[in-house]
């Protein structure tokens, strides 16, 4: 294990997979196994109050391994790349200066790049721009302004939903800024080496019809059969303290957006069920678009047979690899 008075850069394991993989479950047994404490990688399990369409673990589940990152701040804040990558940093160092294991867990991918490659220099943000720009997009919408990036930044524009507004909104602020595509500078620096070492575990599924399948079971479940019992009533609850709004980064979460548009009576609940599934499904394609632009990375079906034993197997043999190393 990495002791204290180990000079060699400790080891850290990623578990990474699309939403409804098994993730927390395959973590928790992992950790249950090793002496091993649990970071998550989730840009939504950061907020408290926000249990219920997060699937976060329960209170057992999180009093059983100690876990980093979660419930940590107010949905009206927000949490960003920068952030997650100094405090996961300084949490490997304590976690490994503590003879344990750091499991970083999750499904933002967007967090695993930024950890493994660093910050990109990038225009900080104009606030003149970005007015101009939610302007446009409240004229002919963010599917539009989707458009008008693939014609600038084609690279950028693939890997993003068409009312992705946040990513969309800065990839278009950057263009505009520097004159030049945001995959373009971020092509151009070099990568970053972690003070630890990470091995790559990802849970994804042989086959995709069987993913959908739970997500909409998971959905259904997050919902359940009243209004005053579910999903609805965990974002009614947050709409009551009058300080939340849809565009905050807490409420664009799948399934509180949704959820929102329903409360606001802009949808049926049969929509709201319907859009929040095919909302995850995207969201599920993109994590796996992630994943597969990670060639080192180690795969274990998520469909089937349990896959905590053989990620347990893996991660034990690299421990000891790296001890002899």
């Amino acid at each position: 294990m990495n002791g204290a008075h180990n000079t060699r850069p400790p080891l850290a394991v990623a578990i990474m997979g699309p939403t409804a993989s098994g993730k927390t479950a395959a973590a928790l047994a992992i950790a249950r196994a090793l002496p091993a404490e649990i970071i998550s990688v989730d840009s939504a399990l950061v907020y408290r109050g926000m249990d219920i369409g997060t699937a976060k673990p329960n209170a057992a589940e999180l009093a059983s391994v100690p876990h980093h990152l979660i419930d940590i701040l107010d949905p009206l804040d927000a949490y960003s790349v920068a952030q997650f990558r100094l405090d996961t940093l300084h949490l490997v160092a304590e976690i490994s200066a503590r003879g344990r294991l750091a499991l970083l867990v999750g499904g933002t991918m967007m967090y695993f790049k930024g950890l493994s490659e660093g910050l990109d220099e990038l225009p900080t943000a104009d606030a003149a721009v970005r007015a101009q720009l939610e302007a446009d997009a409240a004229t002919a919408g963010w599917p539009a302004l989707h458009e008008r990036l693939r014609q600038v930044d084609p690279i950028t524009a693939a890997r993003l939903a068409p009312n992705d507004a946040q990513r969309i909104n800065r990839a278009l602020e950057i263009y505009l800024l520097s004159g030049q595509p945001m995959s373009s500078l971020l092509s151009g620096r070099g990568k970053l080496e972690l003070p630890f070492a990470l091995l790559p575990l990802a849970l994804e599924p042989s086959e995709r019809a069987v993913l959908h399948g739970r997500i909409a079971v998971r959905f259904e479940q997050m919902l359940g059969q009243r209004d005053d019992d579910g999903l609805v009533a965990e974002v009614a609850r947050l709409r009551a303290r009058g300080d939340l709004q849809p565009h905050l980064p807490s409420m664009r979460c799948v399934g509180y957006r949704q959820s929102w548009d329903y409360l606001d009576g802009s949808i049926d609940r049969a929509t709201l069920r319907e859009t929040g599934i095919i909302a995850t499904r995207q969201l599920a394609k993109r994590q796996l678009t992630w994943l597969r632009a990670m060639p080192e990375r180690q795969v274990f079906d998520c469909i089937g047979a349990d896959p905590a034993p053989a990620m347990l197997a893996q991660i034990e043999a690299a421990l000891t690899a790296h001890a002899r190393a």
